[in-house]
């Protein structure tokens, strides 16, 4: 049976964002549905709150990101960001920070549509699944403002032509096309979402937790770093991971045809 985290990081009885554990996944719902489960000052404060609880339980191997409702996430809460009061006390770069650097690989389950800072919030994440009837749209320079901030994660994944017409144009575009720019992994039918999903978890509680650690920040910093300065810093980290007990208990265990021992739990 899932175990359910019970009251907020902030104090409010009604919770704008859940966790339930299974086994080694954990699975954090964005649930504001009265405003399009939007990143209000309150929904940051309770996501960085999952995260960090995730973060601090060694059983959790895997964390599944969804919304619920119809949307996944519609971008920035434009009420309060009239209100003058300027950003809470997390951040969307704390967010995003938080999904890059988490030991735990983050699937992405995007439920619907999803805009704006709702598309960076999908791009921070490791793997990007979305029902093919999804749209998206990089939607500020409507409101004359810019997409700044989730540029980061949004060019580390999607063609950055591509990315550049949308963040000009602040056109809807659909699942096809952020699965062809690489917004996303993969665009399935609405009935095969969890299936897909499913299909990633298995796949990534099958590897062992400090590589996944590892092997999750190659995206950020291999490209762009000249070869000759490269080679030497992961042949560092090759090295490592082959001496470690844990890439040693792997070996071992390839090599006698039994299951590795972070298994043991699946």
């Amino acid at each position: 049976m899932a175990n359910e985290t019970s009251g907020t990081a902030d104090g409010d009885p009604v919770p704008l964002v859940r966790m339930t554990r299974e086994g080694g996944v954990a699975t954090v719902v964005l649930d504001s549905v009265h405003n399009r489960n939007a990143l209000s000052r309150r929904l940051l404060v309770q996501l960085a709150a999952e995260l960090d609880a995730a973060e601090a339980d060694p059983g959790v191997r895997v964390i599944v990101l969804t919304g619920a409702g119809p949307t996944f996430c519609a971008g920035a809460d434009l009420r309060e960001q009239q209100d003058g009061l300027g950003q809470g006390s997390v951040s969307m770069p704390d967010i995003l920070n938080r999904i890059f650097e988490h030991r735990c690989p983050v699937v992405a389950r995007v439920n619907g549509t999803t805009r704006a800072g709702g598309v960076g919030l999908m791009a921070a994440c490791d793997l990007v699944v979305v029902p093919d009837t999804a749209t998206f749209a990089f939607s500020e320079v409507r409101i004359g403002v810019v997409p700044a901030v989730i540029a980061v994660p949004v060019l580390l994944r999607m063609n950055a032509t591509v990315a550049h017409e949308y963040f000009l144009t602040g056109e809807v575009f659909d699942a096809a096309v952020a699965e062809r720019s690489g917004l996303v992994n993969r665009a399935v039918p609405e009935f095969e979402l969890d299936d897909a999903v499913t299909g990633y978890v298995d796949a990534l509680t099958r590897g062992g937790p400090l590589a996944l650690a590892a092997a999750k920040q190659l995206r950020r910093t291999v490209p762009g770093v000249e070869p000759r300065r490269a080679f030497p810093r992961l042949q560092e980290l090759s090295e490592h991971h082959f001496a470690s007990e844990e890439g040693q208990a792997g070996i071992s265990a390839f090599r006698a045809r039994r299951p590795a021992p972070w298994m043991s739990g699946r």
